[in-house]
């Protein structure tokens, strides 16, 4: 949740844009991301260490373009997302590509399009390696066996994680980096989502010091991300300050030892857009069976999957009638599914037509979104500077038709 009023956009303003463009809409705060990105520069103010913004939670061109603007760099995890990083005018310098279980023939184009690559598996490593020896500088992406986050689906670093080599691989990786002359100038690793226990990035960083010694060429050290942010009042978030804190003391002191330049290098997603996130959507039908009152919306699953598929908590207001009594809700879509956002909610009287906005939807909002019923993508609006942006017009139905191919019959 929000905490001051400088980090949220007003209830008038989200009904404003909401009766401008329409609804279902999603409507992303560009000074909250710019905060957020601050917060993480201060923290590590006292180290040499660099962000790069994890585009998978959410790939407008117009999000890109702003974090450029403000001096991120850019994560990737597909060739096509490299690609709209380039687009949005970042220098291929600083873009990372971290894929996983992809064909070498991405890992070429990225490597043709000049971008910092992260390889995570034994097969493509020694396949790049025969074909490009040390002629392109490569970061290598270890699974750390740690096991963290909010939700094992969002767990990444532990012993049956598809993400990384082993750390007890080392041996293999050794062969292969000789045998091919790579040349290795980074590590990465990532242990999950929503971590809230500073330690576990220590414990992750400790192991990447003890596998520098086998790479005499590094440049910088990836601790990838998963700070987590508040969905709820009262919810935990990482300490940021602390965090920065303790790496940076632990990160200068071993840098000292290693005798070469080293940066620290993270990849912030969720922290940097989650809570810049508003997704409106209006109240259909007010439906009162013999166990609950459902509020039934105008959107579903296809707009917001975060609910049904991690059992996440997205707070729920209604901000047509702030100030009514509060009753319990169970807050429903309209997709012919199972279909819940939220059960048993606190929530201010809902009458038909209302407005309800869900908070922290920034992130893996729209980015999961689909078409499922066949239902209508909404439109996405970006506010900077107090002004409403439309950056993604809503879907029409050409749009669910425009790559279909109609045969004769």
């Amino acid at each position: 949740m929000p905490k001051t009023q400088s980090d949220v956009l007003s209830a008038s303003t989200l009904v404003k844009v909401a009766e401008e463009f329409g609804t279902p809409v999603y409507i992303y705060h560009a000074e909250k991301i710019k905060t957020q990105y601050n917060k993480l520069k201060q923290a590590f103010s006292k180290s040499d260490t660099r962000f790069f913004y994890a585009c998978k939670a959410l790939t407008n061109i117009n999000i890109l373009r702003y974090m450029n603007s403000i001096g991120c760099g850019l994560d990737t995890v597909s060739i096509r997302e490299v690609e709209l990083g380039l687009r949005a005018g970042f220098d291929p310098k600083n873009i990372i590509f971290t894929p996983n279980c992809v064909d070498l023939s991405e890992i070429i184009a990225a490597k043709e399009l000049g971008v910092n690559l992260n390889i995570d598996n034994i097969s493509i490593l020694e396949q790049f390696g025969n074909k490009f020896g040390g002629s392109y500088p490569i970061c290598i992406r270890l699974n750390p066996h740690i096991m963290a986050g909010g939700n094992f689906k969002i767990s990444t670093g532990h012993v049956d994680s598809k993400f990384g080599i082993s750390i007890h691989q080392i041996r293999h990786i050794e062969r292969i980096v000789k045998s091919t002359k790579l040349k290795v100038t980074g590590l990465h690793m990532h242990t999950g989502s929503e971590i809230k226990d500073v330690d576990v990035f220590l414990r992750g960083v400790e192991i990447m010091f003890e596998m520098t010694e086998h790479f005499p060429d590094l440049e910088s050290i990836d601790l990838g991300s998963g700070f987590k942010v508040a969905y709820q009042p009262g919810d935990p978030e990482t300490d940021i300050d602390l965090l920065g804190e303790k790496l940076t003391e632990a990160f200068n002191n071993f840098a000292k030892k290693y005798k070469r330049p080293l940066q620290l290098w993270f990849e912030p997603g969720k922290y940097l857009v989650s809570q810049a996130g508003y997704f409106v959507v209006k109240a259909n039908v007010i439906k009162q069976t013999t166990a609950t009152v459902f509020v039934g919306v105008n959107s579903g699953f296809n707009h917001l999957i975060r609910p049904m598929f991690y059992d996440s908590f997205h707070l729920i207001k209604n901000i047509s009638n702030p100030s009514g009594t509060e009753r319990i809700y169970t807050v429903v879509g309209n997709i012919c599914e199972t279909d819940t956002f939220g059960w048993d909610r606190k929530i201010t009287e809902v009458r038909e037509g209302d407005l309800l906005v869900f908070y922290n939807a920034g992130a893996y909002g729209f980015e999961m979104s689909s078409n499922f019923n066949s239902r209508l993508k909404p439109a996405e609006v970006l506010v900077k500077d107090g002004k409403a942006h439309l950056i993604r017009k809503r879907d029409t139905i050409d749009d669910l038709l425009k790559n279909q191919v109609e045969i004769p019959f």
